[in-house]
């Protein structure tokens, strides 16, 4: 160091860099209200629907009244969100796949079961849908009435049709618990993963063809056995 040269103090420094707060970017308002959207959706995922309209601007870094500009209520926000989350993850190509009898109808569920996995097994999915379940909020019911009668409905048809009943007519309570219960199997799987922070299965295919496998045989024998009583009742009836 040259005598009589001082070098400035480190604090000296930092102090000659004008500090600016950091600005919230300007968003169009079609992004900003996407970007709303999004993290109430990662909200909705982590703590449920308990938070008042108030909590939710604050956890969301906004403020109330910006909240009300985009969604004039929380049940506008709930709806937005599963709109987000649920129909726009819907595929209308599984209603074809379903319905297409130029192939096998095990495969077809295997190759739909596949597919609709791999769009609900992610964690805002699960976690909205089973929070929403404890609370008794919409979703549940929409989402509910929409899959009933878009899959399992059509499931149960196809197997009708199968055994050579008639595949249009609207299937029966006790029919359409047995289509709930190849549901709930495969669904429990993104359950153990996203709600009980387990391991996903190695091959989830596999899993998912094996549980379609029982399936299909099992309820060919049910039908089967609704098929062989038919004419009996029919002679009853003449």
């Amino acid at each position: 160091m040259i005598e009589g040269s001082h070098q400035p103090h480190p604090d000296f420094r930092r102090t000659m860099v004008p500090k600016h707060p950091t600005k919230r970017r300007r968003l169009p308002p079609t992004e900003r209200r996407e970007e709303i959207l999004q993290k109430a959706i990662n909200l909705f995922s982590e703590h449920g629907f308990e938070s008042s309209t108030r909590e939710i601007a604050r956890q969301l870094g906004i403020t109330q009244p910006l909240l009300y500009r985009y969604f004039p209520s929380k049940e506008d926000l709930i709806r937005e969100a599963y709109r987000s989350v649920y129909l726009e993850r819907w595929d209308v190509e599984w209603d074809r796949l379903l319905c297409d009898r130029t192939k096998p109808l095990d495969w077809r569920l295997k190759a739909f079961y596949d597919s609709y996995t791999h769009a609900i097994f992610t964690r805002d999915w699960m976690r909205i849908y089973l929070f929403s379940g404890l609370k008794g909020a919409d979703i549940n019911r929409w989402y509910i009435g929409l899959l009933e009668e878009r899959i399992l409905q059509r499931i149960i048809k196809e197997y009708r049709h199968l055994a050579g009943l008639d595949g249009e007519r609207q299937p029966e309570a006790e029919e359409l618990e047995l289509a709930w219960a190849l549901h709930s199997g495969i669904f429990y799987l993104g359950v153990r993963e996203h709600i009980f922070s387990l391991p996903p299965p190695k091959d989830r295919q596999k899993i998912i063809g094996n549980v379609v496998d029982v399936f299909h045989h099992g309820i060919q024998a049910y039908f089967s056995k609704l098929s062989a009583m038919k004419p009996a009742k029919l002679a009853a009836q003449s």
